[in-house]
């Protein structure tokens, strides 16, 4: 019989100190809300990480910087954003109510990179060979000079081969010979003695040479 009381009473004092801890433990739970802020800036930073260290227990601020997640007292809570320093807020344990609000300014922090040097070619031996190889291109008074060269430009025209509408113009001044002298003898520039002196004088100056064979 005694044994059986010493049981229940084991039971008892076990359920006693549960329910203690239980009200403990609901004492210890605090609702954390707060706006994450920049400190310049004073706009809201979303998507920022809220964890509350060494659990598993985390959630981001959402567009307007808010968040809200359940902690215990003398809990940390680290919030975390892409170039901003680590802000860390600590629960007070003096706490009395259940809800606690905050904000949190973050700190910009700025981040120093190695310097990188791009190079077109593998080696700077590559780079030295086709350095000193390199021909500079020629500049506005170079161009120049080749376009303004007299020779330049009539062997360009001598060797320009008729367009579409080039063509169509030479067809249409012909058919509009032929209406022309409709009803009547067209000239022929075989009897045109000016004809023939403008032929004279094209074959002396060479107009007539093939040009291709130099």
């Amino acid at each position: 019989m005694n044994y059986t009381y010493n049981i229940l009473f084991f039971f008892l004092l076990i359920i006693s100190s549960l329910d203690v801890f239980s009200q403990t433990n609901e004492n210890d739970v605090i609702q954390l809300s707060g706006i994450v802020l920049s400190d310049t800036s004073k706009n809201p930073i979303q998507l920022a990480s809220v964890i509350v260290k060494n659990t598993r227990r985390g959630t981001n601020t959402d567009y307007m910087g808010f968040f809200s997640i359940v902690v215990r007292k003398n809990e940390s809570v680290q919030v975390s954003a892409l170039g901003y320093k680590k802000a860390i807020i600590t629960i007070p344990d003096t706490l009395t109510a259940s809800r606690y609000g905050v904000f949190v300014h973050m700190i910009r922090d700025t981040v120093m990179l190695r310097e990188t040097v791009v190079f077109p070619w593998p080696s700077i031996e590559q780079f030295k060979k086709v350095f000193v190889e390199l021909k500079a291109p020629p500049d506005a008074f170079d161009i120049a000079k080749r376009n303004l060269a007299v020779a330049n430009n009539k062997s360009y025209f001598l060797n320009y081969k008729m367009d579409a509408y080039s063509n169509y113009n030479s067809y249409i001044q012909k058919q509009t010979d032929k209406l022309y002298y409709a009803g009547q003898i067209q000239p022929n520039n075989l009897l045109n003695p000016f004809a023939w002196a403008a032929f004279f004088k094209a074959l002396g100056n060479g107009d007539f040479s093939n040009t291709n064979n130099k």
